[in-house]
């Protein structure tokens, strides 16, 4: 079974989402817990929440994939950066908790001239003040691009987080492929050297998700620019390669291409078509 799908909007409620996610033809979804590019975030509702996760057992989607803001920086060099972070992380895994067993994902951050181990630190002391027994949600640190001062441009650095916090049984990564192909791992002629390194470093158990996107960019260009599947430098038949690995198999896959819902649905059939 492949868990396909897109990035959706969440302006109109959670079982809003699941439908206009099954109109795309997908079985899976990410999207944002607040506004992406600020702070705010909508109030609860419970029963939206509840009918969203009975829709979602019905109709046997894959794990969805909420997303924190972009603006969250775990190991900015200014105090107040890191004290939103940790509200916002805190608050988005307590309303997850009406969607229990569910993934959270987000970017590492970026350390601005503090030195990567400094934000390796200040990132794990976020997720140990978050990360409780109580918890019901996988949080998922994200393989970065590597451009400017981000943490997580190596499977190295994601290990390094993870070695850091207590409770690291509730914590996994998602595999963005434009942003390890920026990074320097060549999944199109070597997928299986990246995921035997991913499996030595981390831990292929650990590996929850994957962001399906192509790059603009060239191998290790540390740009992060993404390209709809088969119009970048990764090209379509890798992306056939990825579909089709035994060990990615169960994985939801999370288009994040510069597209439309039309978009989105022809990429998700493209990536369907590559199963077979």
């Amino acid at each position: 079974m492949r868990y396909i799908g897109s990035h959706l909007s969440s302006s109109k409620g959670y079982l809003a989402m699941c439908r206009q996610a099954e109109k795309l033809g997908a079985n899976t979804f990410a999207f944002f817990t607040r506004n992406p590019r600020g702070g705010a975030a909508k109030a609860v509702d419970p029963d939206d929440m509840a009918a969203c996760g009975d829709y979602l057992r019905r109709h046997a989607f894959g794990p969805v994939v909420a997303h924190a803001p972009y603006t969250m920086n775990a190991c900015a060099a200014v105090e107040v950066t890191r004290e939103f972070a940790l509200r916002a992380m805190a608050e988005d895994l307590q309303r997850l908790e009406h969607l229990p067993g569910q993934y959270y994902n987000f970017h590492p951050g970026s350390h601005v001239g503090q030195g990567a181990e400094a934000g390796i630190e200040l990132i794990a002391a976020q997720l140990n003040a978050v990360l409780t027994e109580e918890v019901h949600t996988t949080v998922l640190v994200e393989t970065m691009a590597g451009k400017g001062s981000e943490v997580g441009r190596s499977f190295e650095e994601l290990r390094a987080i993870i070695d850091r916090v207590e409770y690291s049984e509730k914590l996994g990564v998602c595999l963005d492929t434009c942003h390890v192909w920026d990074a320097g791992y060549d999944i199109v002629n070597d997928l299986d050297g990246v995921l035997v390194q991913f499996d030595r470093v981390i831990g292929l158990s650990r590996l929850k998700a994957l962001h399906v996107n192509d790059s603009m960019n060239p191998l290790g260009a540390r740009k992060d620019r993404h390209a709809r599947i088969g119009e970048g430098h990764i090209g379509a038949e890798a992306f056939r390669r990825i579909v089709r690995h035994p060990a990615l198999a169960g994985l939801p896959m999370v288009l994040e291409t510069p597209n439309d819902d039309a978009g989105w649905a022809a990429e998700i059939a493209l990536l369907r078509s590559f199963e077979v």
